[in-house]
């Protein structure tokens, strides 16, 4: 599944690399990958077969779940598409509270005490992820874990979660999304090592040399 994933999310191009002609993040840091899950939802068989991985991945891990919430504003989307299959009810966080009406942070109903998955679309960091379960456990709910779309695997981010006792899974991640650009062609085979380089230390920019 990890690699199958892969492979749809660089047909649409909602993973894209390119180590020749690097992105640059608002760090400032070149990167050699830019991911952009929403892509997913412009494409109909992609978005069938991601959903259906996170509905399966919800049932298989955490079958006593009893709602899904989504991040904001990336996971809303797949967070109601996954529940409607799992028949669930889902609400989704905010990334600060309203200043108007009710100061809603998590909107949907949430009662203390109810076990909840979250659906995240990206984790690299995962600072807004860990965020998003705090405000959660602060309302009373019991966070099972996440399941996210697509992971780097960067050493901050599993750090991160592993310090807040946060469990993620994830339908593919950076080291497979690598491995199976290299097959279909999207990238050099001796390219793989400085992608993974890359990932390894992402302040270090002696991979593009």
């Amino acid at each position: 599944m990890e690699k199958e994933i892969a492979k749809a999310l660089l047909s649409i191009k909602a993973v894209f690399l390119s180590p020749e002609k690097p992105f640059t993040w608002a760090s400032g840091i070149k990167s050699p990958i830019y991911c952009d899950n929403r892509l997913i939802l412009t494409a109909p068989g992609v978005r069938d077969l991601v959903e259906r991985a996170i509905a399966d991945k919800v049932k298989e891990y955490y079958p006593e779940a009893e709602v899904l919430m989504g991040t904001s504003t990336a996971g809303i989307a797949h967070a109601a598409i996954a529940a409607h299959l799992l028949g669930m009810p889902m609400g989704y966080v905010r990334g600060s509270a309203k200043d108007h009406g009710r100061n809603n942070r998590i909107e949907g109903k949430l009662e203390p005490g109810q076990k909840v998955v979250v659906i995240e679309d990206l984790i690299s960091t995962a600072g807004s992820c860990i965020e998003v379960v705090n405000a959660l456990r602060e309302a009373g709910a019991e966070v099972l874990g996440v399941i996210s779309i697509f992971t780097y695997g960067m050493k901050k981010g599993l750090e991160r979660l592993e310090a807040a006792g946060v469990e993620n899974h994830s339908l593919s991640n950076f080291n497979t999304l690598v491995e199976v650009a290299a097959e279909e062609g999207y990238i050099k085979p001796e390219d793989q090592a400085r992608l993974r380089a890359f990932m390894a230390n992402p302040s270090d920019e002696s991979w593009m040399k």
